[in-house]
């Protein structure tokens, strides 16, 4: 599995790239520049990531732009809503307002951090990426 990870916080980052290793390749940004400028780079070398784990709360691009700059990129290479790259929401805000702006946005799962591991490969399993 080909992995992309949007976090802005080093100890998160480092958890999460420890963890999301034992399932493929894991590539890793900082803001949801780089995460959008990323997913382009794999779009034009048509290696596609499989799964993008973004942060909501990142400097430069918040994770909800590079939510909206990855399904625009999709759009314009033809992919499919049903085709698209899963993506997980990881972040401190659980609130409803912020739940409900992700899914419209088109996130595939909502995780709030701390991030519980077991549930986190539940979910993966639930998409079908493990």
């Amino acid at each position: 599995m080909k992995i992309l990870l949007a976090e802005d916080d080093f100890v998160t980052r480092k958890f999460m790239t420890n963890f999301l290793s034992k399932y493929g390749d894991c590539d890793v940004t900082v803001d949801g520049m780089e995460a959008v400028d990323a997913f382009m780079m794999s779009l034009e070398e048509n290696e596609p990531y499989d799964l993008v784990c973004l942060d909501i709360m990142m400097p430069v691009m918040d994770g909800y732009q590079a939510l909206m700059g990855i399904r625009n990129l999709e759009k314009e290479h033809g992919i499919s809503v049903e085709d698209g790259t899963k993506v997980i929401m990881t972040t401190a805000l659980t609130d409803e307002k912020n739940v409900k702006m992700a899914f419209e946005l088109g996130c595939t799962i909502y995780s709030g951090k701390p991030i519980d591991q077991e549930r986190f490969e539940q979910a993966l399993k639930k998409i079908g990426l493990i």
